[in-house]
C-alpha cells in the first residue's frame, strides 16, 4: 500500500511526519524512474500522473510483487519473525500451511496451482481496500 501510495492509516502526529517522508523519497525514486524511461514508447501516454506517480507505483508493484512476497518470507534474516514465518517449512504457529510451500526450489516454483507446487505470493490482500481487511 505504501509503494503504490494507498496506505489509508493516518496515526499520530509523529508517525505521519515518517509516512511524509517516505512518500516523498517515493516520489523522488520513481521520479527517477519515470525520466529514465518516459522516451520509451507508450510510456508518456500511459504515466500521465508526473507528480505522484500512482500508475509507475502500480506498475511495478504488479511486476515485483512476488519477488518482494519471496525476499519477505523466505528470507532466513526474517526468519524470527512471526508475521511471515510458519509456513509449511516451519511446524509452529497458528497459520502452517501445508503443501503450499512458497521457499521449496524443489516444489516447482510457479508451475501452477496444484497443492504441492503452489509457489506464489502469499496473499492478494494489497488489492482489497484497508477498510475491509
Amino acid at each position: 500500500d505504501i509503494v503504490r501510495g494507498r496506505d489509508l492509516f493516518l496515526g499520530n502526529p509523529e508517525e505521519q511526519k515518517q509516512k511524509d517522508k517516505l512518500d516523498k523519497n517515493l516520489r523522488e525514486m520513481f521520479g527517477n524512474v519515470y525520466r529514465e524511461m518516459k522516451d520509451k514508447e507508450g510510456a508518456k501516454t500511459r504515466y500521465k500522473d508526473t507528480e505522484n506517480y500512482y500508475e509507475l507505483r502500480e506498475d511495478w508493484w504488479d511486476a515485483n510483487r512476488e519477488t518482494i512476497w519471496e525476499a519477505m518470507t523466505c528470507n532466513d534474516n526474517l526468519r524470527s519473525s512471526a508475521y511471515f514465518r510458519a509456513s509449511c517449512d516451519g511446524t509452529q504457529g497458528p497459520s502452517v500451511a501445508q503443501k503450499q510451500c512458497r521457499c521449496d526450489t524443489k516444489r516447482g516454483r510457479g508451475k501452477g496451482v496444484k497443492a504441492d507446487k503452489v509457489n506464489i505470493v502469499p496473499t492478494y490482500f494489497d488489492y482489497v481496500p484497508q477498510f475491509l481487511r
